[in-house]
């Protein structure tokens, strides 16, 4: 098991692919039936039953079927047993379901929702209120207004084909307009048991979700890994720490998932104790690099360990997921099972271990492709049908991960590669930095020089010139940031990570003081 001692045999078993369901719907359905009287969900509104979201499904399926012919359903919900009744509802009826992000900017929502085709959105009254309103054309089906007035008749769902689309979720558009990525039956399914099988998940286990479910990982690991395992999950729309540390009171959860800044805002509460988080033995992070600073924090303070994950939308969400004996070792862990990985140059070679390069991933789990981008679809697929990740990183001979960086936030200095993400980890170790991104800058003599964003830590100031000494004393020269310039909050996107193309550049024009070895970096 995961924060503790994994399981005799589970480190060295070998999978099987013919264990794979054929998708996710069908486990998942099962499990609601085979003990219909047990509470699978609970949330900040009501407690659901098994039979509660089966008979629920079916009678909001029959909504769907009266509003829309199209083949795509929107679902704008709130982190909830909201969104789990509307995507089985939507899979009854054999339709796509398309989480919508409800954290997008207007414009980006409607690209989102025209891209898709959709004219019928489940949602909720609130949402529209909080969030702004459907474009025209599009009928909101309000699921607070369905009524269930009886156990409805039964009927028999639509058996889907493991190769259709089940969903169809958004990137979140760091670098242009999101893409719609299409994640099969077959995909879902598999994902959900792989992770089953790697975090050794038992209808036993009791999660706490507070990811939005319109993400992959709130979809594939926060949704669909509980309730096709059994496992009950206990759901909160608005990560508040004190609301966690008080649900983790509760209900006593075995799994917990979360981002960095999530694990950060949790070490900001005064009001948790290490006996808050006992019960957990699932303590998992991804979305975006965990600071060492971070994770020795919590660990220190809580007496847990997390363990890092790495995966993309592309992926399912999921491809690595460290274990307990990778600890310490800064890495995402190995590859969850039937995941191939392999690191390439440029070229297209593959790289021995140690060796920095592309990450490569191929597997069950790997999406079909993008919606209606044929080309950007053949762009990221080799030969060998390896998807190329845009992320750069290493195995051990253990065959463990360690991310590096981006292709794209590469930056070479008078020739030699400079990674942000090394850069980045040391500010985020200093006391008054609350987080920092890096980026390149042109530069007339080395090509490029790195040059540093932070956000401080409340009631910290800024001393450019120590914070820069800092960094001399334990990065070579010529990785030194140029300059530091504190903002008030770091641009994110709508699911917490930094949107480094909207950093400011043009506040570093003014030089820093010089230092005595500022010769090094020029």
């Amino acid at each position: 098991m995961l924060g503790g001692q994994p399981a005799n045999g589970v480190a060295n078993r070998q999978w099987d692919a013919r264990d794979l369901p054929p998708d996710a719907f069908r486990p998942l359905v099962r499990k609601l039936l085979t003990r219909p009287w047990r509470t699978v969900v609970v949330d900040d509104y009501r407690a659901y039953r098994g039979i509660h979201l089966y008979a629920g499904a079916v009678h909001l399926a029959g909504e769907i079927e009266r509003l829309t012919k199209q083949p795509r359903v929107g679902l704008m919900l709130p982190t909830s047993g909201m969104f789990p009744l509307g995507l089985l509802a939507t899979w009854f009826t054999g339709r796509t379901a398309v989480p919508v992000n409800y954290l997008l900017k207007q414009q980006e929502r409607d690209y989102v929702i025209a891209d898709a085709g959709l004219d019928l959105v489940i949602t909720a009254r609130q949402m529209l209120k909080q969030f702004g309103d459907l474009p025209p054309g599009v009928q909101p089906l309000f699921l607070e207004e369905v009524t269930f007035p009886k156990l409805p008749r039964f009927r028999r769902p639509v058996t889907p084909d493991p190769n259709e689309v089940a969903a169809l979720i958004y990137t979140s558009g760091t670098s242009g307009r999101p893409k719609g990525v299409e994640l099969t039956h077959r995909n879902l399914g598999a994902v959900a048991w792989q992770c089953r099988q790697w975090g050794e998940v038992t209808p036993r286990d009791v999660f706490l979700g507070v990811l939005p479910q319109f993400h992959s990982f709130g979809l594939s690991v926060l949704t669909l890994l509980p309730l096709t395992t059994g496992a009950k999950v206990v759901y909160t729309a608005r990560f508040v720490p004190s609301k966690i540390v008080e649900l983790m009171r509760r209900h006593r959860p075995t799994g917990f998932v979360g981002i960095p800044a999530m694990y950060k805002a949790l070490l900001a509460d005064k009001t948790a104790t290490k006996a808050d988080f006992t019960s957990l033995r699932l303590l998992i992070c991804g979305g975006e690099p965990l600071a060492p600073a971070v994770r020795e924090s919590v660990e220190s303070r809580f007496g847990i360990t997390i363990n890092e994950g790495y995966g993309l939308t592309e992926t399912s969400a999921v491809t690595n997921w460290a274990r307990p004996e990778d600890t310490g070792l800064h890495s995402v862990g190995r590859a969850i099972p039937l995941v191939e990985q392999v690191i390439l140059d440029p070229a297209g070679g593959e790289l021995p271990p140690g060796e920095e390069g592309e990450i490569c991933v191929r597997g069950p789990n790997l999406m079909r492709g993008y919606h209606n981008l044929p080309e950007s679809t053949a762009a990221v697929f080799d030969a060998r049908g390896f998807f190329h990740t845009g992320d750069l990183g290493k195995l051990d001979v253990a065959g463990r991960l360690y991310i590096t960086g981006r292709l794209s936030d590469l930056i070479i200095v008078g020739g030699e590669n400079v990674f942000p993400r090394e850069i980045e980890d040391v500010l985020n170790r200093h006391a008054s930095v609350k987080d920092a991104a890096v980026i390149g800058m042109a530069h007339g003599a080395r090509g490029e020089v790195p040059v540093a964003f932070v956000e401080l830590q409340e009631g910290a100031d800024l001393e450019e010139s120590r914070l820069r000494a800092y960094c001399r004393e334990q990065l070579a020269g010529y990785k030194v940031p140029r300059r530091i310039v504190a903002l008030e909050e770091l641009p994110r996107t709508s699911t917490g990570k930094i949107l480094k193309r909207d950093l400011p550049l043009d506040l570093m024009k003014r030089e820093p003081a010089a230092t005595t070895a500022d010769s090094d970096a020029d």
